[in-house]
């Protein structure tokens, strides 16, 4: 338990450090001078409040007539009128200078969100392929979404709630110790400190709560992300109900967790205000004591509970600030961990950009596995002169889709080389890597914007001309300009309110406008019908003439024009050659072209029984409606 406790607060105490950066930007001098000045306004506003209470008291013995000869003080303040005005003032000014420190610290905790997140944002996308896969995009946007919020609670509390306080219990201490003795500091400072251990352990054990509370909130939220995205999948499976069900045992965890959040709550405002009663109580009978023996007056006896009242106040607040400082820190630091996280791919210290050549393309020797103990590619060698068309063909789990992410780098080659022009592309920038390449997926998935900025990704700076003209080039030009808002068309999330052929025609025109030397097409027409697929065949063909191109295939009918055909099987190249040649060897891809021909010819049967049989219904309709 006392490791526990220590981790926690090293944890913490990493976490303060990793974000005191973010609070003091050593870049802005003008944020510093902000968190200077609030500091300064900070403390006099706190003189200001204990100074508020001597006000009252000396406007209570005046009332009171407590003292036998008139107190040491100006004769325009012993009018109990001004008095009361003047303590009152006291609070306004003070209040102010509250206000006035909140705003001029307003933008440096905003800076610090807005950095913080923004370094978060671009480390989500600097991290590796593998990670994304591994995790959940629900589960990450919340941690990145409650780091953000946590930033914003750590400014709040600590540097305008729990700072204010500490300094406000010093004051305090100081002028009990100065006026009244240290016996009232001690029973003050007694009641304090079992106030702060006791919020401390009760805020713990609701923490763990919390956290609970949150694990489950992530998992719902998680759950009901990955649901919503995968619409079409659940109403494909009629699976509503079950989606509903997971989603309800995620909040039912939530509910129960939220109920004890809000029950344990009473119990930490019920201890907190016996605490502090007791300590009240007796503060408060040990100056009637003394009133009543003719040391204190009655306006002592109201300044001390009026400085109580007043301590009492943002010692109210401490289990709030307690909790939610922890959760922002833990928020903050799970932010953080996403931070530590290394990039699995990165670019080497001498790294040089990239220089393009013909753009000749070779893999040699490589071998690859994302799993020790499943070897993917086992030492594949193969060459894509430039300007020529290599493609790719095999059975499913041979190692096709791994070629593509190889070459954009989004994973490294355990051994042999991916070269460009002579270029290993591990001693080159991946920014350099990546503008050269092109792709045209199997699965476009596009963003929730119009076709206009799906296309312009291609290249952000493109004119409406030049988006125009490869909307024209990847044949889907016509389509947009019949929808009612043309090119600002909206294509929804992921791309569901385009179909299939539509939404790689956009994927074509993206990549047209980019206009890389080197071009990779990974299986961009096997999930469209035949038709669609010849249509976007012949697009795909304009596109990569006078490109290197790589083409990642499923249906060989794709292939058959391809200077040269690769055959894997279990990682390894089994057969290369052209299509008539391959054909000729009678060997794997000979084979897997027979089946797939049978297939096509047996589905254009169908096809056609299909329609002779709609033809005959329609015949033998008009014929009863004759006679």
């Amino acid at each position: 338990m006392a490791e526990k406790t220590v981790s926690a607060e090293a944890g913490t105490l990493t976490t303060l450090r990793n974000l005191w950066p973010y609070m003091w930007p050593a870049e802005r001098a003008d944020l510093r001078a902000r968190v200077t000045w609030a500091t300064l306004l900070l403390v006099v506003a706190k003189v200001t409040l204990v100074a508020g209470p001597y006000f009252f008291k000396w406007a209570t013995d005046a009332l009171a007539h407590a003292a036998k000869t008139p107190p040491p003080l100006p004769a325009f303040l012993l009018a109990p009128v001004m008095l009361v005005i003047a303590y009152n003032v006291l609070r306004l000014i003070q209040l102010g200078f509250n206000q006035l420190r909140d705003a001029l610290f307003a933008r440096v905790g905003q800076y610090a969100v807005r950095q913080l997140a923004y370094r978060t944002f671009v480390h989500m996308h600097e991290l590796s392929l593998r990670f994304h896969l591994e995790r959940r995009t629900g589960g990450l946007s919340r941690i990145i979404e409650r780091g953000t919020k946590g930033i914003e609670t750590i400014v709040r509390f600590i540097m305008l709630n729990t700072a204010p306080t500490i300094l406000e219990f010093a004051l305090t201490a100081g002028i009990f110790a100065f006026t009244y003795g240290w016996k009232y500091v001690a029973v003050v400072a007694v009641t304090v400190w079992l106030y702060v251990w006791f919020t401390v352990k009760a805020s713990d054990w609701r923490i763990s709560i919390r956290r609970d509370m949150n694990d489950s909130d992530t998992d719902a939220n998680t759950k009901a992300i990955d649901s919503l995205l995968n619409f079409e999948t659940v109403k494909y499976f009629t699976n509503e109900r079950m989606e509903a069900e997971r989603f309800d045992r995620s909040m039912a965890r939530y509910e129960i967790a939220a109920t004890k959040t809000w029950t344990s709550l009473g119990w930490l405002n019920f201890g907190q205000g016996l605490i502090f009663g007791l300590g009240t109580v007796i503060v408060m009978c040990m100056s009637a004591l003394e009133v009543q023996a003719g040391t204190q007056s009655v306006g002592d006896f109201v300044f001390i509970n009026a400085m109580l009242i007043q301590l009492s106040v943002p010692l109210n607040f401490i289990g709030f600030i307690y909790r939610e400082i922890r959760q922002g820190l833990t928020d903050i630091e799970h932010m953080f961990d996403l931070l530590d996280v290394r990039q699995e791919i990165v670019d080497k210290p001498d790294a040089k950009p990239l220089k393009v050549g013909p753009g000749k393309v070779e893999f040699r020797d490589v071998h690859f596995s994302y799993d020790p103990n499943r070897k993917i590619l086992k030492g594949v060698s193969f060459e894509v002169p430039a300007g020529k068309t290599v493609a790719i063909v095999g059975p499913s789990g041979a190692g096709k889709s791994t070629i593509s992410r190889l070459l954009f780098r989004f994973y490294d080659v355990q051994r042999g080389q991916v070269l460009i022009d002579g270029q290993d592309i591990r001693d080159v920038t991946q920014e350099s890597l990546r503008a050269v390449l092109g792709m045209v997926p199997q699965d476009t998935v596009l963003f929730n914007d119009t076709i206009a900025y799906n296309i312009r990704y291609g290249r952000v700076g493109a004119s409406e001309d030049e988006v125009r003209k490869a909307a024209e080039l990847a044949q889907i030009g016509p389509f947009i300009d019949k929808l009612p808002e043309g090119y600002r068309s909206m294509v929804g999330e992921r791309g569901l309110k385009l179909s299939g052929g539509e939404k790689q025609r956009v994927a074509i025109a993206r990549t047209i406008l980019k206009a890389p030397p080197i071009l990779m097409l990974d299986e961009a027409t096997s999930a469209l019908d035949t038709q669609t697929e010849q249509e976007i065949q012949a697009a795909l063909d304009l596109v990569s003439k006078g490109r290197t191109t790589i083409v990642i295939a499923h249906r060989l009918s794709t292939v058959i024009s391809a200077d040269e055909i690769i055959v894997l099987k279990d990682g390894q190249i089994a057969e290369r050659g052209t299509h008539a040649a391959l054909l000729a060897k009678h060997g794997l891809y000979a084979s897997m072209w027979d089946r797939q021909r049978e297939a096509t010819e047996a589905e254009e049967r169908l096809r056609i029984a299909r329609e002779s049989d709609e033809l005959g219904v329609i015949v033998r309709r008009r014929t009863s409606e004759v006679s």
